[in-house]
């Protein structure tokens, strides 16, 4: 018979509320427990493993003290990532147990934190890598993406009202994407990025300025109708 101070941890508060992880880490303690055993509490945080001063932690740890309980976790980095932090209460005579390593030494924790740390170190090494040659790539990265893609299409709308005049009349002479394309091609209008025109290049600019035109009805009936020259 064991007695138990049992310490989940979610990272976000949509987790928490959702259940998500938590139901999971409920789940690993009950296979893990003994028909004899006795839970005393269970404390449940939404933070960062990163952080040390959580309060649910230190709130579990000042229980396990008290009654010389063990506290039991469902895997180790719910508790922590960082061997430090690990090894610093383990030295204060905390009695450890992580579910996902039943039986196991004191010792041999330290080891898999020592590992796990390490494992994280080299994930982080090549995610900075690869975000530093996608930046070079010229790849849009995080929150700004929409922020870019939203002024990006606002210099669009304003470089179609200075080609409006010459794409309506293209469009309007000939009555197809091709046909406007050669003609725009033909009279030296380029565009945004200043090269060709080409009918999906029309198409793109039609739809998504259909507003700007004198009407949308208008503006697709040029394609749909005989225009003379």
């Amino acid at each position: 018979m064991a007695e138990y101070v049992v310490y989940y941890r979610v990272s976000t508060e949509r987790q928490g509320r959702s259940g998500l992880g938590l139901e999971a880490q409920r789940a690993r303690v009950q296979q893990f427990l003994q028909p004899a055993d006795n839970v005393i509490a269970e404390f449940t945080e939404i933070q960062s493993g990163k952080r040390d001063d959580r309060a649910e932690l230190w709130n579990a740890i000042n229980l396990v003290k008290k009654t010389r309980s063990k506290l039991l976790t469902p895997k180790l980095d719910r508790f922590s990532r960082k061997v430090s932090f690990i090894s610093r209460i383990i030295d204060q005579g905390i009695e450890l147990a992580v579910c996902e390593h039943p039986n196991v030494s004191t010792f041999f924790l330290h080891l898999l934190a020592c590992f796990a740390e390490e494992e994280r170190r080299q994930i982080s090494e090549r995610t900075k890598a690869a975000l530093r040659a996608a930046k070079k790539r010229g790849t849009v990265l995080g929150r700004n993406a929409q922020a870019l893609a939203a002024q990006r299409r606002l210099e669009k709308q304003e470089f179609f009202e200075t080609v409006r005049a010459e794409f309506e009349r293209a469009i309007a002479d000939d009555g197809s994407f091709s046909g406007a394309a050669r003609l725009l091609n033909d009279r030296g209008v380029k565009t945004a990025k200043g090269g060709k025109w080409y009918p999906q290049t029309v198409k793109n600019y039609l739809s998504g300025n259909a507003g700007k035109l004198p009407s949308h009805g208008e503006a697709k009936s040029y394609l749909h109708s005989p225009h003379p020259n």
